[in-house]
C-alpha cells in the first residue's frame, strides 16, 4: 500500500510537502472567506465544496503531469503558442467582462477559461526552449541573438495579456527578463533591453495620465458595464479599436494616484474612496501575532474579493504575523527547492524551464502579498495556489506537476539535498 501511494506521489518530497501546506491553507482560508459568496447563493457549503473540487482535480492534474517526460513538452511548445495567441484574440473579441475587464472565454454555462493562464506557462516554455537550444557550446552563455527570438515571442504575448490585464502582463514579462539573465543572456543586451522599458514604461505612464484622465470614474464605468451586459451585440458594433486599447487607462490612474496619495490622519480617511486598500489594513492593524483564530474574521464579510484578491488579508487577520511569515516562508521554500533541482539538471531546458516556473508562482505570490500589506497598487493578482480560483487553480497546480516531473529526471542518480 505505502509504495503504490510511494508510486503516485512521485518526485521531489519537499515540493510535494509545501503543495500540500498549499493547499491545506487554501481550503481553509478560502472556506473562512468565501462568506459573500455564500450570502449570495444562499449555500452554505457551496463554494467551498466548489474550491475544494478544484483542489482535487488539480491534485490530479499535477499526477498527471509529473507522469510527462520533459521532452514532451518542447514538443508541445509549438501547438500550445498557436493556441495560445488564438485564445487571446479570441478573448479580447469575445471574452466575457469580469470587473470591467475581458479576461475569461465562457465555455459553458458557469464554466469560464482564463486564456492569460496558459499563455503564461507557454510562454516560460517557449522562453526556456530558445536558451537552451542557443547556448554556447564553451559554456559561455546564451548567443547573442538569443533574445531577439526571445521577444519576437514575448512581446506580442504580453501586448496581448496587457490590454485587459496590465499587472499580468508586467509580471510575466518580469519573469522573462530573469530568466534572460539566469540564461547568461549578454548583459550590454539587458541593459540596453531595461533601458528601453523605462522609456516605454514613462511614455506609457503619461498616456495612462492623459488618456485616463478624461475617463469615467470606477462608479461611472462599473454602471457602463452593466449597460454594456445589456446591450452587448449593439456596443460591440460600436466599439473602436482606440476605446478597446485604452478603456482600463482609467482604472490604472486611479489605482496609482490611490497608492501615491500622501498618508492621511485616520480619522480623515475616505474608506469609500480606498475601500480595498482600507478594509484590507483594517484586517491587518486587528491581527495580533497570533490572529483571532481560522474563521474568526470579520473584515472577510467586508472586503471585495476576501477570497481571491485580498486572501493574504485575510490570513493575516486570522493567523497573525506568525501565519503571514509562514505562508511566505512557504513560497521562499519552493523557490529554493527548484533552485536546487535546476541545479542538479544534465541539460539547460530542464534548468530554465523549473526556474521559470518557481519564479512566475513566487513572484506572483509577492506582488500579492505586497499588495495586500499596501506595499503596491491593486494589481488583482490572485495568490498561488492559495486563493480561490478555477483556471489559475488548476493551471497552477500543473506548474507543480512540470517542477515534480523535472525533479523526478534531474540526476536520479543523486539525491537532492
Amino acid at each position: 500500500m505505502n509504495k503504490k501511494i510511494g508510486n503516485l506521489f512521485k518526485g521531489d518530497k519537499v515540493i510535494w510537502m509545501v503543495f500540500f501546506f498549499l493547499c491545506i491553507i487554501s481550503i481553509i482560508e478560502v472556506f473562512s472567506a468565501s462568506s459573500t459568496l455564500t450570502f449570495k447563493s444562499q449555500n452554505y457549503l457551496g463554494p467551498i465544496v466548489y474550491h475544494t473540487m478544484m483542489i482535487v482535480a488539480g491534485m490530479g492534474v499535477a499526477i498527471v503531469t509529473l507522469n510527462i517526460p520533459c521532452r514532451y513538452f518542447k514538443i508541445a511548445t509549438p501547438i500550445l503558442l498557436v493556441v495560445s495567441f488564438a485564445m487571446l484574440l479570441w478573448v479580447l473579441v469575445g471574452g466575457e467582462s469580469i470587473n470591467g475587464a475581458n479576461r475569461v472565454i465562457k465555455i459553458l454555462p458557469g464554466v469560464t477559461f482564463q486564456p492569460s493562464e496558459i499563455a503564461k506557462g507557454t510562454l516560460i516554455l517557449a522562453t526556456a526552449q530558445i536558451l537552451a537550444a542557443m547556448q554556447h557550446d564553451d559554456g559561455s552563455g546564451a548567443d547573442k541573438q538569443a533574445m531577439k527570438y526571445i521577444l519576437c515571442v514575448a512581446v506580442p504575448t504580453v501586448l496581448l495579456i496587457g490590454i485587459e490585464n496590465l499587472s499580468t502582463a508586467g509580471l510575466l514579462f518580469g519573469v522573462v527578463i530573469l530568466m534572460m539573465y539566469l540564461g547568461r543572456v549578454p548583459v550590454a543586451q539587458l541593459g540596453k533591453l531595461l533601458g528601453a522599458l523605462m522609456v516605454i514604461v514613462a511614455l506609457f505612464l503619461v498616456l495612462v495620465f492623459t488618456i485616463g484622465g478624461l475617463d469615467k470614474t470606477d462608479e461611472e464605468r462599473a454602471a457602463a458595464t452593466e449597460t454594456h451586459a445589456a446591450t452587448a451585440g449593439d456596443e460591440a458594433e460600436k466599439k473602436s479599436l482606440f476605446d478597446v486599447v485604452t478603456h482600463r487607462f482609467g482604472t490604472w490612474r486611479n489605482r496609482i494616484l490611490n497608492h501615491s496619495s500622501e498618508d492621511v490622519p485616520p480619522e480623515d480617511y475616505d474608506l469609500q474612496k480606498n475601500f480595498q486598500v482600507g478594509h484590507a489594513n483594517i484586517a491587518i492593524a486587528s491581527s495580533g501575532v497570533i490572529g483571532k483564530g481560522p474563521g474568526n474574521s470579520t473584515e472577510r464579510d467586508i472586503l471585495p474579493q476576501a477570497f481571491s484578491d485580498f486572501i493574504y488579508a485575510i490570513i493575516i487577520e486570522e493567523m497573525g504575523l506568525a501565519g503571514a511569515i509562514a505562508v511566505a516562508f512557504l513560497y521562499i521554500v519552493l523557490l529554493y527547492r527548484a533552485a536546487r533541482i535546476a541545479s542538479r539538471c544534465e541539460n539547460n531546458f530542464p534548468a530554465f524551464l523549473v526556474m521559470g516556473i518557481a519564479l512566475l508562482l513566487v513572484s506572483q505570490a509577492c506582488i500579492n502579498m505586497m499588495v495586500a500589506v499596501g506595499l503596491m497598487p491593486v494589481t488583482g493578482q490572485p495568490l498561488p495556489l492559495i486563493s480561490k480560483g478555477g483556471t489559475s487553480t488548476i493551471i497552477n497546480c500543473a506548474y507543480i506537476g512540470v517542477i515534480l516531473s523535472v525533479s523526478r529526471s534531474a540526476k536520479r542518480t543523486q539525491t537532492i539535498s
